[in-house]
């Protein structure tokens, strides 16, 4: 059962921010792997974006999985949508589809596209 307070913070958080990132640790210090991937590929679009570390509250661990009835974390919000984890991450950077989507949705990115 997710708490409330846990849940109106990230009704907060995904709402007042343009992406959102719920991880294991911080953008500067990863505490898992899946969660440094996403912080790559965010990293290599030029997004800017607000990194939640959810190992600093329980409630919040449990809150983001309950309120996205996504098991895993990271996880990532577009302009309060919930995209996905680590692994559509990639597949949607790799494709080009999580590009069309930062621009679909108004959202400033940098792409450091590989040439060649």
């Amino acid at each position: 059962m997710t708490d409330p307070a846990a849940a109106e913070r990230i009704r907060l958080d995904i709402t007042s921010n343009d992406v959102v990132l719920y991880m294991k640790g911080t953008p500067v210090f990863p505490q898992c792997g899946f969660s440094a991937q996403a912080i790559q590929i965010l990293s290599m679009l030029g997004v800017k974006f607000k990194g939640v570390d959810v190992l600093s509250d329980p409630s919040l661990r449990q809150g983001i999985k309950d309120f996205s009835s996504w098991p895993t974390i990271p996880q990532l919000y577009i302009k309060g949508e919930f995209v996905g984890g680590c692994d559509i991450m990639r597949e949607m950077f790799q494709s080009g589809e999580l590009q069309k989507t930062l621009t679909d949705k108004n959202v400033p990115f940098e792409a450091h596209q590989k040439t060649g």
